[in-house]
């Protein structure tokens, strides 16, 4: 099914996903080598048999690890359906079908402690959306367009397939900084595709993330995104460099940027 929706792929994650192709390559390339080399010869085939023992057993972990956590969601978050939260439902639906998504994914919301976040994760062929409880209640409660661009946001990793391309592209995880780098670049795209499905809800929904789900609303937004102005040295630098996510102030900043612009002017449910 096509999008009907017009978003951007960020220039850095084309950039970063062919240098993750060709380290994946050279990885399997080399795998296949050595295990080539090693069983043309049948006392160094022995001494490979451990090594390949690990490697199933590492996968099985991972099999198992997701099959665990999908299991404990269906028995212990709550499920969205046309009778559960439907007004999240018809969200979902609705923005699923602006992006030509085949089929609607299962969206989960899951008590989290007071943590703010959302995922979205594949396991065997199926997608979820898994939203925390805190952001989910702050907007129903204030803001339901900061709902909408965080759906939006996970909806976009399941549209662009960043989580098949993690998993047949792990051999790349061997290369300094590059997953890091590619993973910023795909949140880059996933918040451009937020915004396009929900421009209004870009200011709120980052900065819950930023400063919680009471304190949000006072943020001034271009204080915070002047941080990013006048924020430096090699902490600020490198504390980036190893996460997966941009610092929330460039996230926010460029969107600023882009209203400023287009000249748009956009209308948020923001209390100063």
């Amino acid at each position: 099914m096509q999008s009907t929706v017009n978003y951007e792929i960020h220039s850095k994650e084309k950039f970063y996903f062919i240098f993750k192709v060709l380290a994946a390559v050279a990885g399997y390339a080399l795998f296949y080598w050595i295990i080539s080399l090693a069983f043309s010869n049948p006392k160094s085939a022995a001494a490979f048999v451990p090594l390949l023992f690990y490697v199933v057993l590492i996968i099985l972990y991972l099999i198992f690890r997701m099959g665990i956590l999908t299991g404990y969601l269906m028995g212990n978050a709550v499920k969205v359906s046309e009778v559960q939260f439907p007004e999240i439902h018809q969200i979902v639906a609705k923005q699923s079908s602006l992006l030509g998504l085949k089929n609607i994914p299962d969206v989960y919301i899951l008590q989290s402690g007071g943590a703010l976040n959302a995922f979205a994760m594949r396991f065997f062929g199926a997608n979820y959306v898994v939203l925390y409880a805190d952001i989910v209640e702050e907007a129903l409660n204030e803001d339901i367009n900061a709902l909408k661009f965080i759906i939006g946001h996970e909806l976009g990793h399941i549209k662009c397939n960043h989580m098949i391309k993690f998993v047949w592209l792990f051999p790349a995880f061997v290369v300094p900084f590059l997953n890091s780098a590619y993973s910023r670049a795909c949140e880059y795209t996933c918040d451009n595709i937020g915004h396009a499905l929900c421009p209004q809800g870009v200011r709120p929904g980052l900065l819950i993330l930023a400063s919680g789900k009471v304190i949000w609303k006072k943020v001034n937004q271009q204080a915070f995104i002047d941080q990013e102005v006048y924020g430096g040295g090699f902490w600020f630098w490198f504390a980036e460099k190893v996460s997966t996510h941009p610092r929330l102030t460039k996230r926010i900043g460029r969107f600023e940027e882009v209203e400023v612009r287009e000249n748009e002017v956009v209308e948020y449910a923001f209390t100063p």
